[in-house]
């Protein structure tokens, strides 16, 4: 296989079954960590229209994964920071069993599991955002980190609420560090 098909690693934990119930903490980059959803000023964040795009889909994901529970979130320059929670019970869909998906993709995704509902968010957004400006685009991959208490929580909540205010040193800012 050449090098340019050839299939680059998972990040994801391997021991670890992403359509399981539990609470993720996400991180999608923007492509080159370009600035495209608005700019901070004053702490705050001010959203451009590609910005609202991206806050407004992703307040929709539970309309589309009614097994999903949204926790806090932040839309930043160049990238969004959110904690999902996948909440599944008998009635509302079903888990699939780690490595056996009903897709017949090469991707072999499973349904239900969180890089499904990350890849649809982006899929959306980028659909609308192209539409405002052709050049926008992600990063291929997104960073996970599964929220295992109560006090990571916590404090993983604080990290997004302050993320605005913190912009100057965020490691994601050129010009921070």
């Amino acid at each position: 296989m050449s090098k340019r098909f050839a299939k680059t690693p998972t990040a994801r934990t391997k021991w670890w079954n992403y359509a399981n119930n539990g609470a993720y903490f996400v991180t999608i980059c923007t492509k080159n960590r370009e600035h495209f959803f608005g700019e901070i000023s004053g702490d705050k964040m001010i959203l451009n229209d590609i910005g609202e795009i991206a806050r407004k889909f992703w307040a929709e994901i539970p309309c589309h994964f009614p097994f999903v529970v949204l926790d806090e979130f932040v839309i930043m320059p160049n990238h969004v920071h959110g904690i999902v929670e996948i909440q599944k019970n008998n009635t509302n869909v079903e888990t699939p069993k780690l490595g056996v998906s009903t897709n017949t993709n090469k991707k072999n995704w499973s349904p239900g599991t969180l890089g499904v509902i990350i890849n649809q968010y982006k899929r959306i957004c980028s659909i609308h955002a192209k539409k405002i400006n052709p050049q926008f685009a992600w990063q291929s991959r997104f960073h996970d980190h599964i929220i295992r208490n109560e006090k990571s929580l916590e404090n993983i909540r604080n990290y997004v609420q302050q993320n605005p205010a913190l912009w100057h040193r965020d490691r994601n800012n050129d010009s921070g560090l």
